[in-house]
């Protein structure tokens, strides 16, 4: 029986360039970093703690814990390799899995082979020893097993979280290119947002960013609209554990803020689906929500606000000519609304980022996808500075 209470290497996985964000979370929830890369950070942490993680962190992609690490030259070495590993200590026979690999290794020109040949090993483990074998596929709906391999070096782990945990599960309504929701929180948490002060995101479209900011202002965590894990199919979980962690979830809400959220968009079916996946998350009562053109957004009187947009990059033919007007109506905005805030752009064209007319005081790096980002940070001074800082680029 696998005991979820011992401790082991565990692997949490990110997007490139979110590692500082995820680090940050995992420190503030008790973890000690033991390795930090562009896309994951490694822990010494037990099945449990895997849970707790998998319900808690909200720019992380996948919480992996290692069954075990081996030699590995060739790919004529993966069946028995994997099939010498006590595959029965982490599931029963008629337990449906599926397997995923990150393969380097010049011996391989298609990883699928690598997940057929591990799928083939434990199969065979099974039917020869119990005369049962399990189901597999491509879903994640039960176990997931995932081998990484660089090199001559390998580790199968077990994918406690199996579908990626960008899905939250609140967002029912999708709209135009909706950001994904661990690079919305990522990009919050790279703000210099308080969580205390309003947060004003005109073109707010399916609601994503100002929903994932009044989850982080309300304590709130991913956990509370998930409702399966691909640990949940693994031999020694234990049912009461994922039971309590959720009641302790609920009991770290906090409804009573005093930070104001608005968010608009010019679209009444934009504005519909962020209502509605407002509701699911729980936070619509915390939401003002309005059907007008950007530049006519509300902006809450207070020092210390974000407004905070994510307009379109222009990534079609023809569509960076239109934009342009935009961004610089964006940047006039912020110069004649924002007095005392601090505004974002998170922008996938760079060129259009220059023509807001205002001078960022940093930029941020992001990746959407394959597209490379960046976050705009603008110092919108109230007062004297505000001359001082609104120079054009």
């Amino acid at each position: 029986m696998n005991n979820f209470d011992q401790k082991g290497r565990v692997i949490v996985t990110c997007k490139d360039r979110f590692a500082p964000y995820l680090e940050e979370e995992l420190i503030e929830h008790g973890f000690k970093p033991l390795k930090v890369d562009r896309t994951s950070i490694e822990l010494n942490a037990s099945m449990n703690e895997c849970i707790y993680l998998n319900m808690h962190l909200r720019v992380a992609s996948h919480v992996l814990f290692e069954i075990k690490s081996f030699y590995l030259h060739h790919a004529r070495d993966i069946y028995r390799r994997v099939k010498n590993i006590p595959w029965e200590e982490y599931i029963d026979n008629d337990t449906y899995f599926s397997v995923i690999s990150h393969v380097e290794n010049e011996s391989v020109n298609n990883p699928l082979f690598v997940n057929v040949k591990v799928k083939d090993a434990i199969v065979d483990r099974f039917r020869e020893n119990t005369g049962k074998r399990p189901d597999t596929g491509a879903d994640f709906d039960g176990a997931v097993f995932q081998l990484y391999w660089k090199e001559t070096q390998a580790s199968m782990f077990i994918n406690t979280s199996g579908e990626t945990l960008s899905k939250r599960g609140y967002r029912k309504l999708p709209w135009m290119a909706p950001m994904v929701e661990n690079l919305a929180a990522a990009t919050i948490l790279a703000s210099d947002w308080d969580r205390k002060g309003p947060f004003v995101n005109p073109m707010c479209g399916a609601g994503t960013l100002v929903i994932e900011a009044a989850l982080m202002a309300t304590n709130r965590y991913p956990g509370l609209f998930r409702e399966h894990y691909s640990f949940m199919h693994i031999k020694g979980y234990k049912e009461e554990v994922y039971d309590l962690l959720k009641e302790q979830l609920k009991s770290k809400i906090n409804d009573n803020i005093t930070g104001k959220f608005v968010a608009s968009d010019i679209s009444e079916r934009a504005i519909y689906a962020a209502e509605e996946n407002a509701k699911v998350a729980n936070v619509i009562d915390h939401i003002s929500f309005e059907v007008v053109d950007f530049a006519e957004t509300t902006v809450p009187k207070y020092e210390n606000g974000v407004v905070f947009f994510n307009p379109e990059y222009g990534e079609r033919l023809g569509e960076e000519e239109e934009l342009v007007n935009t961004y610089k109506r964006i940047g006039d905005f912020m110069k004649q609304n924002c007095s005392g805030y601090t505004g974002y752009i998170f922008t996938g064209n760079l060129k259009l980022g220059k023509r807001v007319g205002l001078r960022p005081s940093r930029k941020i790096e992001f990746f959407n996808g394959t597209i490379d980002c960046r976050l705009l940070k603008f110092d919108l001074y109230s007062g004297g500075k505000k001359d001082k800082e609104f120079g054009s680029t």
